[in-house]
């Protein structure tokens, strides 16, 4: 049973994706939404977050230390703790990323991989403690992503926090059950600047959203609950 799926983003009025970019508001600073954001992610009891490889390396911030080969690893899949209680999950399909331990935040590390990731790199992840999947085919076949994390590792509730590109896959995969957005106070209004979801072909045909609740939280932010349905539900 796959685990159920949120995505969960803080956007300016033009829904864009980057705070730094946001105007000033007197009803509060980029700080005090970001402050809203973990409070919102907190009360939905998620026990696992997902962010794409962008947004993850913004965090690990880490080189390559792969070990000396050779290299023996375990594919497709290295469980690396079985007791985590909760998780922060990376779409890493390039093989990328890199990490200073097992945890970020408190939270035991996964990462997705694609299928041509070198042994080295896979090596390095386990030797940090790190878990990881790697994907079977060319692309992320997210259901069944989802499938081995809830049966693996125990995920029930996945948080989906970004990026653009990250949510619209996840979307497109039809595998969302709700999308939460906190809307700031605030603007954008650069022209080509990323908005909140992105997906290569659009998303009209391909999920239907139907509003579920407004909540108006501290320092002008407004959350907006939607569910999220197939096509022809």
């Amino acid at each position: 049973m796959k685990p159920r799926v949120s995505i969960l983003m803080v956007t300016s009025i033009d829904g864009r994706l980057h705070p730094s970019r946001f105007t000033a508001s007197p009803d509060g600073t980029r700080r005090n939404w970001s402050e809203q954001y973990e409070k919102v992610h907190a009360s939905l009891q998620a026990n696992a977050w997902l962010v794409g490889r962008v947004t993850m390396a913004e965090m690990s911030r880490t080189g390559p230390h792969a070990p000396s080969g050779p290299w023996k690893v375990e594919r497709p899949i290295h469980v690396a703790k079985t007791d985590a209680a909760t998780f922060a999950v990376a779409l890493d399909p390039s093989g990328k990323l890199h990490f200073q331990g097992a945890k970020l935040s408190g939270d035991h590390v996964i990462v997705l991989v694609g299928r041509d990731t070198p042994d080295s790199h896979l090596a390095e992840l386990a030797a940090d403690g790190v878990s990881y999947i790697v994907s079977a085919g060319t692309e992320f076949d997210i259901p069944s992503l989802l499938d081995v994390l809830a049966r693996e590792f125990g995920i029930r509730h996945l948080m989906v926090e970004g990026g653009a590109k990250t949510n619209g896959a996840f979307l497109a995969a039809q595998v969302v059950d709700e999308l939460r957005v906190l809307v700031a106070p605030a603007l954008d209004g650069a022209q080509q600047v990323q908005g909140i979801v992105d997906y290569r072909t659009g998303l009209a045909g391909v999920v239907r959203m139907q509003f579920k609740s407004t909540d108006v939280l501290d320092h002008g932010v407004v959350q907006l609950a939607y569910a999220v349905l197939p096509p022809d539900a």
